[in-house]
């Protein structure tokens, strides 16, 4: 099932997300189905659960974007469940954006390699290690977990205006 993507203004991106202690169920089977589902609706390579209004922590990722084209790696769906971030090397800069900010997309800075340990949905334990894209999208999913949103991490400058855009799209019915 297709969910809709919370956007920018909904208090829900903007808390912390609670702690997943219900494990191996098929509620969150179903829910982890549907993330990914819209995910890839959505053209996303990640998708928090707060972006889909559920403010758990739970984070999906595929940064094939479930493509299957030539040329572009296979499709790699990764669940992470109570993740943190262990390990944090280098850096660098590169676009983001956001499904919960669409048509905003700005230079953040980030690790180049970071080390994550989460849950599965069986709750146990693993750790993933991801460099480039892999880490900035996983950083940038597990700030959704914690309220934070990539307009954060750039200037104050960029962070107004952009704030101030999206009122005057709400202003004009164009922001739902």
């Amino acid at each position: 099932m297709i969910r809709k993507i919370v956007k920018y203004g909904d208090p829900v991106l903007e808390q912390e997300g609670a702690e997943v202690k219900d494990f191996g169920s098929e509620e969150l089977r179903a829910f982890v189905a549907d993330m990914f589902d819209s995910m890839y609706a959505a053209k996303g390579v990640g998708l928090a659960a707060p972006q889909v209004g559920v403010s758990r922590k739970i984070t999906v990722i595929d940064i094939s974007g479930g493509s299957k084209e030539e040329g572009i790696p296979p499709q790699e769906k990764i669940v992470l469940i109570n993740p943190r971030i262990i390990v944090k090397e280098g850096r660098q800069v590169g676009e983001e954006g956001c499904l919960s900010i669409p048509g905003f997309r700005e230079q953040v800075k980030r690790a180049k390699k970071v080390v994550v340990r989460a849950q599965n949905v069986d709750g146990e334990w693993f750790e993933r290690t991801g460099e480039d894209l892999l880490a900035r999208a996983i950083q940038h999913e597990i700030d959704h977990l914690n309220g934070i949103l990539f307009i954060t991490h750039v200037s104050p400058l960029k962070r107004d205006l952009i704030k101030r855009k999206i009122k005057k799209m709400i202003k004009a019915g164009e922001w739902e």
